[in-house]
């Protein structure tokens, strides 16, 4: 298994974080997906690395972005 944790920006409740855990985690060999809402950290466990790219662009399709 493979775990990354990338900061994602504009977060700010439970309804975010699910949208978020929504999009990210139906990205292929997305196992888990932790969101930290306070921190503003994503934890992804996959069964294979996950390329930041794909990662950000889930995310912005919740309405996101990931800290550069």
């Amino acid at each position: 298994m493979n775990t990354t944790t990338l900061e994602v920006t504009g977060m700010t409740c439970g309804c975010c974080a699910g949208k978020v855990r929504d999009k990210v985690g139906r990205i292929a060999g997305v196992r888990t997906v932790d969101v930290d809402v306070a921190g503003g950290l994503i934890t992804i466990t996959a069964t294979e690395p996950i390329g930041r790219a794909a990662v950000a662009t889930a995310v912005h399709e919740a309405g996101f972005r990931l800290a550069e």
